[in-house]
């Protein structure tokens, strides 16, 4: 009878069927990061004056083909890049393997709207690469053909460079949380290296290399500065052309909510393809060294393997980037800059520690209970990462101002004296944005790491007494702390690059080093912007070197 009882009664973590107070807190901050999303996509319902139907009757279907020929093309190259890149660096031994390994983070300091530009500037007609070509070889202008970086492929190359350690980081993560013990079993079994990994290590590895490609994706269809300056037209330059150009907010959130439908349907195509599969490590870790050790001819491809993507990613744009500061940058660089610094740096920091509490929140909810509402929730918060930050802001603006102003006319009733615009008038609305616009980095991270720890410990946890609330403190924290400053840290570095929802929402006389780069490059004074782009990537290496130090702690401490 005892026996029965325990059955019936102990506690799993996935089978609450009362919501209790961190559910309920889950889905309110998820309904919150949701409105901006949701008064967009409302303005679907309202009758358009004929913008939308000479959309879809013109330009919709090359939108159409663009945003898949972009998706399926990053998604190849930061799969393809960020798994071999992340095996080699963990798994294998070979000269400048330990360089390489938080090298390899360098690109997402460089905005990919950047990256274009040098690029631009670079390959062009007039730039060193055609220029030394025609003089090596006595051709004229008609005699020779050479691609044209502004095009779709180039636009897929500029992402994927910038893009792949997502996938880097959240595989290498996931590779280095793996116990040796399952690859020499692997090799007990006869399994050679290629075996071993596609058979052990990567599908093991499989959430975080998801989760990675799956905010590639988001970032790939929310960008509008590199399709916009290399001609390519997609959902994103539709929607600045509708709302911008053409004045119709209404066909802008129309294909704005066109775009949220792409990036559903990929969700939902990942969570259907997971199914009931689980990813738990259960066996003791045990790290020994390298498992693989490479010398000579195998070195030598390995590093050149690694070295690539970081050659093109990150030194060959910021050495076009720094020459053209050092040549012809911007004269006024000074105490302006550390200004522009310090309110970026800021504007980062709040919402990067923001970000990583409520993804703790809104996860853990989502684990600990059954409830789909919470589920959905979750996946409606994290949508925003593919909306342009123009469309988030405007979302945000709109039922912010409205609300600023109800508490200004509040206040001014019962004291007398109007506070001015609290909200939009200080950063707070503009950090509402940068979440609404960022969290599913977080969330995502938060929910890779989650997956990776067993539901028994949920179990033993519920079992001694704690809450739910208690468990996510004490046990499910301490264990995330890595997931944790990767979520922060990604979110640091894509608001230090946030342009649009900066540059509608930031208060008056409040400028950022994005800010700063843009408003020169839509001068066309591409020599001086370079000055406040390289102070955009020098300030995001930090938080990048940290990260990859963090990183490989473990692991240098066992060799």
């Amino acid at each position: 009878m005892n026996n029965t009882a325990l059955a019936t009664t102990a506690p799993t973590p996935l089978s609450v069927k009362r919501p209790g107070t961190l559910s309920v807190l889950a889905v309110s901050l998820a309904v919150l990061l949701a409105v901006p999303v949701v008064v967009v996509v409302l303005n679907v319902f309202v009758p358009s004056e004929g913008t939308w139907s000479h959309l879809a009757a013109t330009v919709l279907p090359e939108y159409i083909v663009n945003s898949l020929g972009l998706m399926l093309g990053v998604a190849y190259g930061v799969i393809t890049i960020g798994i071999t890149t992340a095996w080699l660096t963990t798994m294998c031994r070979f000269p400048g393997r330990r360089l390489l390994e938080w090298a390899l983070l360098l690109p997402m300091a460089v905005p990919a709207y950047v990256m274009a530009y040098a690029y631009t500037d670079f390959l062009q007609f007039a730039g060193p690469v055609q220029s030394l070509l025609r003089e090596w070889t006595g051709w004229g202008p008609g005699d020779y053909w050479f691609p044209d970086v502004r095009s779709l492929w180039g636009a897929v190359a500029m992402l994927s460079f910038v893009l792949y350690p997502y996938v880097y980081l959240l595989a290498r993560a996931a590779f280095l949380e793996q116990s040796d013990s399952m690859l020499e079993v692997a090799r007990g079994s006869g399994y050679g290296p290629w075996r071993s990994f596609f058979r052990v290590a990567l599908p093991l590895a499989r959430p975080g290399i998801v989760a990675g490609t799956a905010l590639a994706l988001m970032e790939t269809l929310a960008d509008f500065g590199t399709v916009a300056y290399f001609g390519v037209h997609t959902f994103t330059t539709g929607i600045y052309r509708a709302w911008f150009s053409l004045g119709d907010h209404v066909a802008a959130a129309q294909l704005s909510a066109t775009l949220l439908g792409f990036v559903f349907a990929v969700l939902l195509i990942e969570r259907l393809s997971r199914g009931r599969a689980s990813f738990h490590n259960t066996v003791q870790r045990k790290r020994l060294d390298y498992p693989y050790r490479m010398r000579g001819f195998k070195a030598l491809i390995a590093l050149i393997a690694c070295a690539i993507p970081l050659m093109l990613g990150f030194f060959l744009p910021a050495g076009i980037l720094l020459h053209m500061a050092v040549t012809s940058g911007d004269a006024q660089f000074g105490a302006h800059y550390v200004d522009l610094t310090f309110n970026t740096m800021t504007l980062a920091g709040v919402t990067a520690g923001l970000a990583v509490v409520l993804a703790l929140l809104v996860g853990y909810a989502a684990r600990s209970t059954s409830s789909r509402l919470v589920s959905a929730a979750n996946r409606i918060a994290g949508l925003g990462y593919a909306v342009p930050g123009a469309v988030i802001a405007v979302g945000v603006l709109i039922p912010v101002t409205r609300l600023d102003h109800a508490m200004a006319a509040a206040i001014e009733s019962m004291t007398g004296a109007s506070p001015g615009l609290l909200l939009t008038g200080g950063i707070a609305a503009l950090v509402y944005a940068y979440l609404v616009r960022f969290f599913a980095l977080s969330l995502q991270t938060i929910e890779a790491g989650l997956t990776k720890i067993t539901p028994s410990m949920d179990c033993a946890a519920r079992s001694l007494g704690l809450g739910p609330a208690s468990t996510l403190a004490r046990v499910h924290a301490p264990l995330l702390w890595r997931s944790a400053l990767i979520a922060g840290l990604l979110v640091f570095v894509d608001v230090m690059k946030e342009l649009p929802a900066t540059f509608v929402m930031r208060p008056f006389n409040f400028d950022t080093l994005a800010v700063q780069a843009f408003n020169l490059a839509s001068d066309e004074r591409l020599t001086e912007a370079s000055t406040a782009a390289l102070t955009i990537v020098a300030v995001g290496l930090v938080p990048l070197i940290v990260l990859s130090r963090m990183l490989l702690r473990p692991r240098n401490g066992s060799t």
